[in-house]
């Protein structure tokens, strides 16, 4: 039997039980993909990840990801906290290192401020994908208890990845937005036709400090609402620029994202967009996180 060390860690918040909770386990080496996906259901966060020792030298970490239900490529606030714990269980300095997930070897910038850490990921490639209209758009919008007037009317509603991909959904209204009560059974049976697990529904003031106030539910793998999501927030980023939407300096475009206060689970994350001949090449996500607690389990 072996002793594997395992996190509950809040993502995007320097304050405990806010954020996104993820599972960590640091030394997951030894466990199989059935004692995996056990861990993360009785966690029964959004996302529980492993950290596994590299096999290769491209990179350093191998992480995998679990829903309560099912395996997933990638997560962002799983990520941020996977490393934020590996950070400070080695003491890291300040320095940039690769980790292979299932949407491909990304990079991972880890910050050391002041005895603590900043981490920022790289994002898989974009993939800008259908949009929902007739049939579909309407099964969407009555799901969400929401009308073609709720819309904003610029945004179109898209499914957009970064590795994970979502369907985008901006509205105007941000109280209308935190009133939100979705049928979960008829989105995720709508997953199943459109091939995407998540909906990230949207408020957008580019004058404001917090450019974004979201909430996103992807029921069809476990996750009746996931409090701060940065595969969503991501790929919303590279949509921003890539529908217009935005005036955008040359290289760089960089937003905050607030998430969760629907559910007392507020957090704040930073999105970057680098840019190309004025289109979005690549996002990163940053944010902070905080350990609620840590544990042994002997298996």
């Amino acid at each position: 039997m072996k002793k594997y060390r395992l996190y509950q860690v809040d993502a995007f918040t320097k304050e405990i039980f806010k954020g996104n909770p993820a599972g960590v386990v640091t030394n997951a080496d030894g466990l199989t993909e059935i004692q995996m996906q056990q861990i993360a259901r009785e966690l029964n966060n959004s996302e529980t990840v492993f950290i596994f020792q590299a096999d290769n030298p491209n990179y350093t970490t191998y992480l995998r990801y679990f829903t309560p239900t099912n395996e997933v490529p990638i997560c962002g606030h799983a990520t941020i906290a996977a490393h934020y714990v590996r950070a400070l269980e080695n003491n890291l300095a300040s320095q940039t290192i690769y980790h292979k997930t299932g949407a491909g070897i990304l990079p991972v910038h880890i910050e050391k401020l002041n005895n603590d850490y900043k981490i920022t990921m790289v994002q898989g490639q974009i993939e800008f994908g259908n949009y929902l209209i007739d049939k579909e758009k309407t099964i969407l919008l009555k799901a969400l208890g929401l009308s073609e007037t709720d819309l904003l009317t610029t945004h179109p509603i898209q499914i957009v990845s970064t590795g994970h991909s979502k369907v985008l959904i901006g509205i105007k209204d941000i109280n209308l937005l935190h009133n939100l009560q979705p049928e979960h059974r008829v989105l995720s049976e709508l997953s199943q036709k459109i091939d995407c697990n998540g909906y990230y529904v949207y408020t957008f003031d580019p004058t404001s400090e917090i450019t974004v106030n979201g909430r996103m539910f992807a029921p069809a793998i476990g996750i009746t609402e996931d409090p701060v999501t940065g595969n969503a927030n991501g790929p919303l980023g590279a949509y921003l620029i890539q529908q217009q939407l935005v005036k955008t300096p040359a290289t760089n475009y960089s937003f905050k994202a607030k998430q969760g206060e629907a559910i007392a689970r507020t957090g704040i994350i930073e999105v970057n967009v680098r840019l190309e001949n004025h289109k979005p090449l690549e996002v990163s996500i940053s944010g902070n996180a905080v350990i609620a607690f840590q544990t042994e389990l002997l298996l």
